[in-house]
This record gives C-alpha cells, sequence and structure tokens, in this order.
C-alpha cells in the first residue's frame, strides 16, 4: 500500500472573543501542515494568524473547499504526495454541521492517517450546559425555512423526543432566531423544556433551560446572535 498524507481536522473559533477555547495543541497541528483546504479562505488565514502570531501564511498552499471533483481530485493528489493538510471549517469542528465531511470521506477511503482535533463545538457545549439527555440526542441541523413544514418538523421532533426521552438540537439562522422562539412557545407542550444558548464560548454567552410554559413569560431579543437550540418533550 503506498503512503499517503496525514489530515488534522482543526477546529476554529465558535465567537471572535473565545480565542482560549481552541487547545494550545492546535498550533503544533498548524505547523505540521503544508497545505490547507477551507471553507474561507480569508477569514481561515486570520483566524490563523491570531493564534500563532509568526505564522507566514504564503508557506503555505491553500484551497476553498467545495463539492466540486476538481477540490476532491486536487485532495486526493495532495494525499498522494505525502502532504499534511489541515481541513478548516468557519466555526467550530470540520465536518460536524460544517463542511470538510467529503474530504475526509476521501482520506478514509485511501488509508491515509486522520487526526480530530479538540476545539469548541456549540453542539456539545449547548448540550453539556442544558442539563437535558446526554446519553440519548439527535442533531437536526437547520429546521425547515416554510413556516407551516417548520411547525410540522417542531412537532414530530417533540413527539420523538417524548416516545424515546431524546434531547433534539437544532440550529436556525441567527436573523431568524426571534421568530423560531415564537413558533417554539405557540405550538410545544407547556411541560416541554427548551434550552437556548447563545454565543457560546464569547464573553456575552449565557445558556438557560426552562419550560415552553416559563419561557412564554419572557421576552427574548437573541436576533442576529448565534445561537442552537435543544428541545426535551416532559413525561
Amino acid at each position: 500500500m503506498e503512503p499517503t498524507g496525514t489530515v488534522y481536522l482543526i477546529p476554529s473559533l465558535l465567537d471572535e472573543s473565545g480565542v482560549e477555547a481552541i487547545p494550545s495543541y492546535v498550533i503544533d497541528a498548524v505547523k505540521k501542515c503544508s497545505v490547507f483546504f477551507v471553507e474561507n479562505e480569508r477569514t481561515a488565514r486570520r483566524y490563523l494568524k491570531r493564534i500563532w502570531k509568526e505564522i507566514v501564511i504564503d508557506d503555505y498552499e491553500w484551497f476553498v473547499m467545495s463539492d466540486t471533483s476538481e477540490v476532491s481530485e486536487t485532495f486526493r493528489l495532495k494525499l498522494k504526495g505525502g502532504k499534511t493538510i489541515g481541513i478548516i471549517s468557519e466555526a467550530g469542528c470540520p465536518g460536524v454541521a460544517d463542511p470538510g465531511q467529503l474530504l475526509v470521506a476521501i482520506a478514509q477511503e485511501m488509508n491515509a492517517v486522520v487526526k480530530p482535533l479538540v476545539g469548541p463545538n456549540s453542539i456539545l457545549l449547548a448540550l453539556m450546559a442544558s442539563g437535558m439527555n446526554g446519553q440519548q440526542f439527535r442533531f437536526a441541523g437547520y429546521l425547515p425555512i416554510d413556516n407551516h413544514q417548520k411547525v410540522k418538523t417542531i412537532k414530530e421532533l417533540e413527539a420523538e423526543s417524548h416516545k424515546k426521552n431524546c434531547t433534539q438540537i437544532f440550529i436556525e439562522t441567527p436573523y431568524r432566531n426571534n421568530q423560531l422562539i415564537e413558533t417554539l412557545t405557540a405550538h410545544c407542550k407547556p411541560s416541554t423544556k427548551l434550552c437556548i444558548a447563545v454565543d457560546l464560548t464569547g464573553t456575552a454567552e449565557w445558556t438557560r433551560t426552562k419550560s415552553i410554559a416559563e419561557w412564554k413569560k419572557e421576552k427574548v431579543d437573541i436576533h442576529k446572535r448565534p445561537a442552537i437550540f435543544l428541545l426535551l418533550a416532559g413525561h
């Protein structure tokens, strides 16, 4: 079997003020890389410069991740050439609700060494802070944009949560956060628990878990703030 390169899955910031959430050993991995496949080259360069001021950006090869065959073929060629590659998405951990999965799948097919690095992940951080069931949980990603479909999906998630005692985790585009809260409080049962986690790892972060009945009494404004939502139906 021909030797192939190594792939480091490099976590990035969830919040611009949360640099301390990035472990120091991430810098050691960056130093080993010669090629980066990134979601956004400009922000990835700026991020690496923040965690390692001495980095010489032009010493590295840069490629923007996409689902094209051209990018996949370039990735294969770099691995075949024995390169050490870093994959960086815009926020959090590559391949987990963020791009990178397809390239990692190629690396696995080629029997390359894949090294996932510890870093901030909003799904796990929110679950940890929620007080909800951490033994059984499901990440549902983004809810449908269409309001009718959104309500239908929320009711399905709530019903499954009740049946399986499962924590349902989902996200929304930040400018629709407030509308989502209104929809959840209008259509979920009063006893269902809702956790909202906002600005995780940032200086203004907060995580609160309350029943739908309790949330109805509060005025929450998290317009355009990164947030993640968790639902656990009552029994």
